[in-house]
């Protein structure tokens, strides 16, 4: 009796491990082998009340769509309009509202936009270290924390990223900054592989728009 209690431990302690392997595999066969998509998504600006519960501050929808390397537009379309753009070279911020262009170079992106961090072509365990967190809310999470870069700083804005996976494509995001803060993201209607134009990633900056370039 012993030995079959022994060998039923060991089989779900087994089969838990690949579960949650299968977790980060996921996360790296869909960096890996999609090398394009679309979809839409909404992103959350939390904060921890006094009561313990989560309170929503801000939140914005939109779509988005990248290719694979280095190229995606992340367009904000509600409550105001936004878009952030990387053609490979570089990425672009406009504020409609504004009417203001920024512009940084892409080997920033990755420590400047959530989109990047996901839909970059690094990969993503040169800059963080994976771990396994386990199951939440019907997804199977990951959890990234960025790496010290050898000049001994950290230009990635997050203390820890949480990617949650289902049916090898992310779902959703949570990121968290050393002050508190936390934005959720989560995806829908995502479609993989599409056929995209080169056209879909250039930016013309509108009339009259200020133009701000940083490193």
């Amino acid at each position: 009796m012993i030995k079959k209690v022994g060998i039923i431990i060991c089989g779900l302690l087994l089969s838990h491990l690949t579960w949650s392997m299968d977790a980060i595999d996921q996360l790296k066969n869909f960096s890996r082998n999609t090398k394009s998509s679309s979809g839409d998504f909404v992103q959350q600006q939390v904060s921890q009340g006094s009561d313990g519960k989560l309170k929503i501050n801000k939140e914005l929808s939109g779509k988005f769509i990248f290719s694979r390397p280095g190229k995606f537009v992340w367009t904000v379309l509600k409550p105001y309009e936004q878009k952030m753009l990387a053609d490979g070279k570089q990425l672009a911020m406009w504020d409609k509202d504004l009417n203001q262009v920024t512009y940084r170079s892409a080997n920033q992106a990755l420590a400047t936009t959530p989109a990047a961090i996901l839909f970059g072509d690094t990969p993503l365990d040169q800059y963080f270290e994976l771990q396994l967190v386990g199951e939440k809310g019907n997804l199977t999470w990951v959890e990234l924390s960025p790496k010290v870069s050898k000049q001994g700083s950290n230009e990635i804005p997050y203390s820890k990223i949480g990617i949650g996976m289902a049916s090898n494509l992310p779902q959703a995001m949570e990121l968290r900054d050393n002050f508190g803060n936390v934005v959720l993201l989560t995806f829908s209607n995502i479609k993989t592989n599409i056929s995209v134009s080169p056209g879909d990633f250039i930016f013309k900056a509108p009339p009259g728009a200020d133009i701000v370039k940083l490193p």
